[in-house]
């Protein structure tokens, strides 16, 4: 189920609303029920897994809380845990990636090659196993108490704004919500205003230069502004699509009574690696800060301590491409940004582009993740290759490019684009707009709803870019 869908604007959203503020039920057992309704909608199969893994991290959760006394029980109660639920998702992610390599090995040295499973990946299983892993750790570095019941930490795991797609709410965020939360008009009225403009976002904004980016990477051949063209609209699709499926995530929420962490935060106007990774997917960003980097300081921490950043800074970006998905390019990605974050790092407080003014810091900034959404959207190393000599005028695109009869040069794509470019390097975003409902931006988002409604009806099935995450 899309919450840029008919079914969740007209159905599911209504009823839930409905019932959650009018039926005589515990409302986390309303929430926990609507999680794995909305959730099994994708693949009822599914919610078993969803469930297995609550299980897990709930029992591992529950013996550290049991054991405050015996380290050990609680060290090793925390490394099953893990294992088990990492494991999981391993297997559903990584398994069919893991046997290709291998297959490609020993194809280089003569031999047979052994049968591919090929294991379909459940639609969010990224998001919820890091909320999910979350109780544990945090129980076990006794950041937050342990649940008050199954049903509470079962109803955070399944939260429907976030099961699929995030954000990555730790559960030491949300413990205290889960008890008692807030609900009130300002409140509500602040998530409907967030959930309007993150569905704008997504029908208007992402999903109409969508168009020109899968054009550009589906062509057979590219000339040098086909190709930055492209990537340029690649670079404004993803974070039109995955920042209004945070603001509609965060929107959802406060309508509940919940308030989510924000998740973006102008990040094209970052003006070093650094400064983005501050600002794009916070959620993530910071939890593998606290999770990985921190943790690995305590590996060869008698070492040099420099040399020790660095190589935590690389490492954990290359866990952060691999988690995003299983190919090369992923990685690849990760590790470019780590060795940019590294390179910053050395530069020290300087910085490396101390002298020169803001505009052209967040310039020189802004080229540098472009060059890297390449990357993160070609399928293989070498469509990224051919990608990357097409934009360096290293090769010329041939008659047969559909790109040159016209498809992506048109009046609305380049309006779009534009509008794009204009509304992401200005530093007040939805969520800051949001935060107080007045009369006069009621009425706007009445309209803008109206339109976006239109769209949506207008438009074909257009999942989330992160759902695939």
């Amino acid at each position: 189920m899309l919450f840029t869908s008919q079914l969740f604007v007209f159905y599911f959203l209504p009823l839930a609303l409905l019932g959650y503020y009018l039926l005589p039920v515990p409302r986390n057992l309303f929430l926990l029920l609507l999680g794995y309704i909305f959730y099994g909608w994708w693949n009822p199969g599914y919610t078993l897994l969803l469930l297995t893994v609550t299980l897990v991290n709930y029992a591992g959760g529950q013996t550290i809380a049991r054991n405050s006394a015996n380290e050990r029980r609680r060290f090793r109660a925390l490394v099953l845990t893990l294992c088990l639920s990492l494991g999981i998702l391993g297997f559903f992610k990584y398994f069919t990636f893991f046997e290709q390599n291998v297959n490609a090995i020993l194809h280089g040295l003569g031999m047979q090659p052994l049968p591919v499973l090929k294991i379909p990946l459940p639609v969010g299983i990224s998001f919820y196993i890091f909320l999910s892993i979350s109780y544990p750790i945090s129980l076990y570095i006794e950041e937050s108490p342990a649940a008050r019941s199954f049903t509470d930490f079962a109803c955070y795991v399944s939260l429907f704004p976030l099961v699929i797609s995030g954000p990555i709410v730790r559960y030491k965020q949300i413990v205290d919500q889960l008890s008692q939360r807030t609900h009130s008009l300002d409140k509500f009225a602040s998530g409907v205003s967030l959930f309007i403009l993150g569905f704008a976002k997504k029908i208007f904004l992402a999903n109409g230069i969508a168009k020109t980016a899968d054009a550009v990477f589906a062509a057979e051949s590219l000339g040098a502004l086909d190709a930055w063209f492209g990537i340029l609209a690649y670079t404004m699709q993803i974070y039109f699509d995955f920042s209004g499926y945070s603001d509609v995530a965060i929107g959802l929420g406060r309508m509940f009574g919940f308030e989510f962490t924000r998740n973006f935060n102008a990040p094209y106007l970052a003006d070093s690696i650094t400064d983005f990774w501050r600002r794009w997917h916070i959620s993530l960003s910071t939890m593998l800060r606290d999770y990985v980097y921190v943790p690995l300081i305590a590996v060869g921490r008698n070492r040099n301590p420099k040399f020790l950043i660095y190589r935590n800074l690389i490492l954990t970006m290359l866990i952060c491409g691999l988690w995003h998905g299983a190919t090369w390019t992923f990685i690849l990605w990760g590790g470019l940004h780590g060795i940019l974050l590294a390179f910053e790092q050395w530069r020290g407080k300087k910085g490396v582009y101390a002298r020169l003014p803001q505009a052209a810091r967040i310039g020189i900034t802004f080229l540098t993740i472009l060059f890297s959404w390449v990357l993160f959207r070609s399928p293989t190393l070498s469509d990224a290759a051919r990608y990357f000599s097409a934009m360096l005028g290293l090769v010329g695109a041939s008659g047969g490019s559909v790109l040159l009869n016209g498809v992506i040069y048109t009046q609305g794509n380049l309006l779009i684009a534009v509008l794009c470019v204009l509304l992401v390097f200005q530093p007040r975003q939805a969520f800051e707009w949001s935060e107080k409902i007045t009369v006069f931006k009621a009425a706007l988002l009445i309209v803008l709803f109206g339109f976006s409604l239109a769209g949506m009806f207008a438009q074909s099935f257009s999942p989330f870019l992160y759902s695939q995450f």
